[in-house]
């Protein structure tokens, strides 16, 4: 059954804005919206209430009913405060007092990236390559040079032979951020120009692969590479953190290859720039993040402790030579 929506007022409303909202569910929440300057006090804290009410009983159903954590519920709370300032900003309409209680609890949302070793192991094991069918070579093909160039996928899938530049006989690929008009050029690897090549028969520099089929098949990719170890997947509901489980019955954890999606590529690129010692500045530059973007400095968080973890190992190592002297 589809979100019942109900505006009264005196003006018409953007119906596709607040279904977009409250998108389609099993229950059924009543939407009104009434501007704040034509109320009186009473009919102010009248508002004041359901609106807290509202917003309880939406995230409760966001929570409890469909099984959501912090990070989607968040999402769509400032969805529901952008609906708001639409009608202030854009229609005139006195609202925004009322959606100052939607908040939400701050997730810090695990990053999964490959290490640098198995980048390697796809990139350059022939052997694999061969194991593979068609379509998985494809998959793999566009996941490597993902994690080579550090495009979003809506970038990525945009290439045209265009965007190639041949500059003192090196090759470059330029392009220009959808999401955030930066423009970036990075010099491509001869095994980025090999899978270009192989692919030459397509307007596209790269196959022309739905992104739901390339989550799909990537994983098929990873678990053929062997890489099925136990992940524990973690998520907080309500700022509480738990585990995740594949299947909730048997209490079975997520494999590795089951985390890896071709965000993956994007942020196995930008992790392996800054954990190999690529300046900031540059990687940003590469990856097309706006400065002070807080999305990137989660990637120079977990690059530090990914480094710190390989120091530590190098340190422990050389205590356990120095026990061996002794």
């Amino acid at each position: 059954m589809r979100i019942k929506v109900f505006l009264y007022s005196k003006r018409k409303y953007d119906y596709y804005h607040t279904c977009f909202i409250l998108r389609a569910a099993e229950k059924q929440f009543r939407l009104r919206i009434v501007p704040a300057n034509r109320l009186n006090k009473k009919e102010f804290k009248k508002e004041l209430k359901y609106w807290k009410k509202f917003y309880k009983s939406f995230t409760d159903y966001l929570y409890d009913d469909l099984g959501h954590y912090d990070n989607y519920v968040g999402r769509t709370a400032k969805l529901i405060r952008a609906f708001f300032k639409y009608l202030s900003d854009e229609q005139g309409i006195n609202v925004s007092c009322f959606n100052k209680n939607f908040y939400a609890y701050n997730e810090d949302i695990q990053i999964v990236v490959l290490s640098a070793e198995r980048l390697n192991f796809l990139i350059y094991s022939k052997e694999f390559d061969q194991a593979l069918n068609p379509m998985l070579r494809k998959v793999k093909d566009i996941f490597v040079f993902a994690c080579t160039v550090a495009l979003r996928h809506s970038d990525l899938a945009l290439l045209r032979r265009t965007n190639l530049e041949t500059i003192n006989d090196r090759v470059y690929l330029s392009t220009l951020s959808k999401k955030t008009q930066t423009f970036s050029r990075v010099k491509l690897p001869d095994y980025a120009l090999q899978i270009i090549e192989r692919y030459k028969k397509y307007r596209t520099l790269l196959p022309p692969i739905h992104l739901a089929t390339l989550d799909k098949q990537i994983k098929n990719v990873m678990e053929q590479a062997g890489w099925t170890e136990p992940f524990v997947r973690t998520g907080t509901k309500r700022g509480i953190p738990l585990v995740i489980h594949k299947n909730p019955e048997t209490k079975a954890h997520y494999r590795f290859c089951d985390m890896i999606s071709m965000h993956t590529a994007r942020r196995t690129a930008i992790t392996t720039m800054l954990s190999l010692g690529m300046d900031e500045q540059l990687v940003r530059k590469v990856s097309g993040h706006t400065a002070g973007s807080k999305e990137f400095y989660k990637y120079v968080s977990y690059a530090q402790t990914y480094m710190d973890n390989a120091i530590d190992l190098m340190h422990q190592k050389l205590e356990e030579k120095q026990l061996e002297i002794a």
